[in-house]
């Protein structure tokens, strides 16, 4: 059985969720707040986080920034209606998705089905060799492990499954509708910038120029273009 960390206070709610979730084969480890979460995570390493935003003590942007430290599991946010959430920023810190309360439990069982598939899927290594190399740049699919000039880049299952994407197909562009579809799992609506957002996670992460990008680059309109021969100088 898949493990998932709830972390929730709403008493009513967290019930809720645990209990459909554990009815559809899922182990729940429920927290009310931050206390005690970084240590269960670093043990038990489990399949997902749901992580409210508004919580007792350190919120969810606190936490996630904490756990991302360590954890590159699927991690999903849970906010209310009412609270002025910044989906930009969410996912900056590393978020992988979001729902809105009042979430309805199919909904929020969707989303996380739709995140551990994709994660599933691309462990399984490529017929056509686990490490694929590019310059300075190694992407070892079997290990989920990336190094660039020989530096260990940690990157979130979500970082890493859009870079195999990217790199995959390389120096071709990589349109919107297909990551969006492969990786976050809806359709692009025009208006959603997670793709956005995560490609610049990555762009810092590998060294690119943010403000000039030559190793990841956005094609207005399209999608991002991976350059392959890009990868020789840090």
């Amino acid at each position: 059985m898949k493990t998932i960390v709830l972390v929730e206070d709403d008493e009513r709610l967290a019930e809720l969720v645990c209990q459909y979730l554990h009815n559809n084969g899922f182990n729940v480890t429920r927290f009310a707040s931050g206390e005690g979460l970084i240590e269960c995570i670093k043990k038990a390493q489990p399949d997902a986080i749901i992580l409210d935003v508004m919580l007792p003590g350190y919120d969810g942007f606190t936490l996630c920034r904490q756990l991302r430290q360590f954890y590159a599991g699927p991690l999903l946010f849970m906010t209310a209606k009412s609270e002025n959430f910044d989906q930009v920023l969410g996912l900056e810190i590393g978020a992988d998705d979001y729902v809105v309360k009042p979430v309805e439990p199919r909904v929020l069982l969707a989303r996380i089905n739709a995140l551990l598939r994709r994660t599933s899927s691309v462990s399984i290594p490529a017929k056509s060799g686990t490490v694929v190399s590019f310059g300075h740049l190694s992407i070892d699919k079997l290990s989920r492990r990336v190094h660039l000039s020989g530096e260990d880049i940690s990157l979130t299952s979500h970082e890493f499954d859009m870079l195999c994407l990217l790199a995959d197909n390389a120096s071709q562009v990589v349109e919107r509708t297909t990551l969006y579809k492969e990786l976050i799992g809806r359709e692009y609506d025009g208006l959603d910038r997670s793709a956005d957002v995560r490609i610049s996670r990555l762009r810092k992460k590998l060294k690119d120029d943010p403000q000039n990008p030559y190793r990841i680059k956005t094609i207005w309109g399209k999608g991002f273009f991976f350059v392959a021969d890009a990868w020789g100088d840090e």
